[in-house]
């Protein structure tokens, strides 16, 4: 795998890749680059829930109202708006830090040291005492989460050739779902295993709250720590593309390289086919995220229990979507990107369908099984071609930038329309839904399509 590569990966580097073996496809999911990736998967995935769902968990036990939890959970906001600041990522050097480690490591570390600080700063204050540390650490490592997330895009794109994207899609996406189980059920499980018992209280009589500040120190300690693992992997790692930036004369110069040509460059080098690609980026995960925001409640509706939604969908559906990630990425170096971003494309509508058969079949915990065996294989094999294509479109000068824009704009669409999917629901029920949010991924299948025959991306 090439991790230095000396000119901007672009749709024509991956036309002339010789076809690999599958040994060699399976072979690269070892090699150095992709065991970094992981790693660093796991560094951006750890901070997403502790600032969110493990969070709002903690507050609610701390006895904080609702109502509040809800209002904090807008510090989430910063991943939205990445985008603003990414520009600053890409161009501005880190004072002796960016000479010493290069542009993408040394704004990895910083945000990375970032995330510790916010953590232990969550770890110490107390929420029955004063929320306001506890905010403003929270929104400390969300804003530093997004930017390591920002530097991470960047540092996956220029660490390898188009071609390759798929397996570091793959590798990062394990690093990143196993760092979200962590965060998630790990946190709650060493806070658990941290509780003081009844019996065991300091003094016999003494009713103690459900809250223990100790134990929830321990636990997000104990995530701090966690995020070593990021910080070794880019001390240890190598800058993968050193670009020479173009020195700026003045302010606006600088400004206008910063905030005018990433954007430039992409309507430069696509013209009017930017239009079909915004479209397409724009759309292309449009089946699922609708549908799945109506997958919990549906759930619900039909009677299956907390426990079984959360180890059927929760555990193991997130296995089955790094299965469909590695088996994603492998296709992708195998067949090209585009013929597996229109296979993703496909089983993502398809799997819908079968939620409308689960719909009228009733309660049955192994068709439940079965449904959600198809849904994450189909989005795992989507997501890793669909980030190997975004990575592909960039221009590693502006890679930061450019890959937030997109990162940032595939999900605007299918939000918004998501919003009113539970009206839907209510006036025609989840059969006619889920067909219906099937029937939105036939605009993708074409939009997949036109782009393979105007702007190849394999043979």
């Amino acid at each position: 795998m090439n991790t230095s590569p000396a000119s901007s990966p672009s749709p024509a580097d991956d036309s002339v890749t010789v076809r690999q073996t599958w040994r060699e496809v399976w072979r690269s999911y070892l090699e150095p680059a992709s065991l970094r990736m992981f790693a660093l998967g796991f560094s951006a995935g750890l901070p997403l829930l502790l600032v969110l769902g493990t969070l709002s968990f903690r507050l609610r036990e701390a006895g904080i109202d609702r109502a509040t939890i809800g209002y904090l959970s807008w510090v989430g906001l910063a991943y939205a708006f990445k985008w603003c600041w990414a520009p600053l990522v890409d161009r501005l050097p880190i004072p002796l830090l960016t000479q010493a480690l290069g542009r993408r490591r040394s704004w990895l570390l910083v945000s990375q040291l970032a995330i510790v600080g916010g953590l232990v700063g969550m770890a110490l204050a107390d929420p029955r005492q004063t929320l306001g540390p506890v905010v403003w650490c929270a929104l400390l490592v969300a804003v530093a989460s997004a930017t390591q997330d920002i530097a991470l895009d960047a540092f996956r794109i220029e660490s390898a050739d188009t071609r390759h994207q798929g397996v570091l899609a793959a590798t990062y996406q394990t690093g990143y779902r196993l760092a979200m189980i962590w965060a998630g059920a790990g946190v709650l499980w060493v806070a658990a295993w941290a509780e003081v018992s009844p019996a065991a209280a300091p003094a016999a009589g003494v009713i103690r709250a459900a809250y223990q500040q100790s134990a929830w120190q321990l636990a997000y300690l104990v995530m701090a720590a966690s995020m070593l693992l990021g910080v070794l992997t880019v001390l240890f790692s190598r800058e993968p593309f050193r670009a020479a930036l173009p020195p700026a004369r003045n302010l606006v110069e600088w400004l206008r390289g910063a905030l005018v040509e990433p954007f430039a460059d992409f309507l430069g080098r696509y013209r009017w086919q930017a239009v079909l690609i915004l479209a397409l980026i724009g759309t292309y995960r449009i089946s699922d995220v609708v549908m799945g925001i109506m997958a919990n409640p549906f759930y619900v509706d039909m009677g299956y229990t907390k426990d079984q939604v959360a180890s059927v969908t929760k555990v193991y559906g997130v296995i089955m979507t790094l299965a469909g990630a590695f088996v994603g990425g492998a296709l992708t170096v195998r067949f090209g990107i585009y013929r597996i971003l229109m296979l993703g494309a496909a089983l993502s509508a398809l799997t819908n369908l079968l939620f409308a058969w689960l719909a009228g079949h009733g309660h049955d915990l192994t068709a439940l099984i079965a449904v959600i065996s198809a849904d994450n294989l189909s989005a795992g094999i989507a997501s890793a071609a669909f980030i190997a294509y975004l990575s592909g479109l960039t221009n590693v000068q502006y890679s930061a930038t450019q890959y937030a824009l997109f990162s940032s704009m595939m999900l605007l669409a299918p939000k918004w329309l998501a919003g009113f999917s539970g009206v839907v629901v209510d006036a025609v029920g989840y059969t006619v839904f889920f067909n219906g949010t099937a029937l939105l991924g036939l605009p993708v299948l074409l939009l997949v399509w036109v782009s393979m025959r105007k702007m190849p991306l394999s043979a």
